[in-house]
């Protein structure tokens, strides 16, 4: 009788164990079909939005293309034109030039954020005015800025005249339209790189302050020697973020200096690119500037890269 009681339970245990499994297979096929189907979001994304446009772009560098008709193949045709283009090196130099306003924003960048992140009146006030420009509407901030660079009734010019400057008509002269431009984009990028450095500052251990007070450290020496490694992380992140922006810099040219300012003073690679891809119809020459500035953009951000990888975080 007990022999038929084991054989009865064992058979039991084993049903229940094969509807377990079952149960299992069943949970799992339906855990992998809504993995997939969540995986297939940024797949079918990236197959649609970056890997086809940029083979699509690669093909239409080698074509005669007015964006609209047919693609005749041109070969390598559109790459020497680029070469011997004079507009494209003048473009990509301004394009160059504009990089200047990165370590100067950042320099005063972080030099707000060491005061910003001391105790002082009204703290929260200057954290938030600092801000504002950064959500501000890029259109209207060029307007803005175009009207305070004229050089009639230009608020940048009456405030000169108070210390007895007499200012330059800065977006219609070729020594100062580029400048212009600059200091409107440190402006407008000043509060972003603050913020980013004043959580920096903020994380860094009051005790290694306290330290190397001890061992009569002054302020430079603290300075140098521990925020400067610590935010330098940081520091790594905006000069990638700032270059990529500043080669795609467009909005603020094409509003303030709509025809690439005096000289072609102004006009930088991407705001040539727009013209020749829909003002003048090229868009297979526009397409092959275009490949060209994410090289160079893709080879500046690989060397960022391996500059920091050389560097050591640690405090000296």
């Amino acid at each position: 009788m007990a022999i038929d009681v084991d054989t009865t339970a064992g058979s039991w245990t084993k049903e229940r164990r094969k509807a377990s499994r079952k149960a299992n297979r069943k949970l799992h096929r339906k855990e992998y079909t809504w993995a997939a189907i969540f995986m297939a979001a940024p797949i079918v994304g990236w197959l649609a939005f970056l890997l086809f446009p940029l083979g699509f772009s690669v093909y239409a560098s080698f074509t005669n293309w007015n964006g609209l008709g047919a693609m005749s193949w041109i070969g390598l045709d559109n790459y020497v034109r680029l070469i011997n283009d004079p507009y494209f090196w003048k473009a990509l130099w301004n394009t160059v030039f504009y990089m200047i306003g990165i370590p100067i924003g950042l320099t005063l960048s972080l030099l707000l954020a060491l005061a910003l992140a001391r105790r002082i009146p009204g703290r929260t006030f200057f954290r938030t005015v600092y801000y504002i420009p950064v959500i501000s509407s890029l259109a209207a901030i060029a307007i803005l800025w175009q009207w305070a660079y004229n050089g009639d009734f230009g608020l940048v010019n009456q405030f000169l005249a108070i210390f007895g400057i007499d200012g330059p008509n800065w977006l219609m002269d070729p020594t100062w339209s580029k400048p212009a431009l600059i200091i409107m984009a440190i402006w407008k990028g000043l509060g972003y790189s603050t913020i980013l450095y004043l959580a920096a500052v903020q994380a860094v251990p009051r005790s290694l302050y306290e330290a190397a007070a001890l061992d009569g450290a002054n302020a430079w020496q603290r300075f140098r020697t521990i925020t400067l490694p610590m935010v330098r992380p940081v520091t790594f992140f905006l000069v990638v973020t700032n270059i990529i922006a500043g080669s795609m810099i467009f909005t603020e040219i094409n509003i303030m200096t709509p025809t690439g300012g005096p000289s072609w003073s102004t006009a930088s690679l991407v705001w040539y690119i727009w013209n020749q891809a829909f003002r003048n119809l090229s868009m297979g020459y526009a397409t092959s500037m275009a490949l060209v500035l994410g090289i160079l953009v893709l080879i500046v951000t690989v060397i960022q890269f391996r500059l920091n990888r050389r560097n050591d975080f640690s405090i000296e």
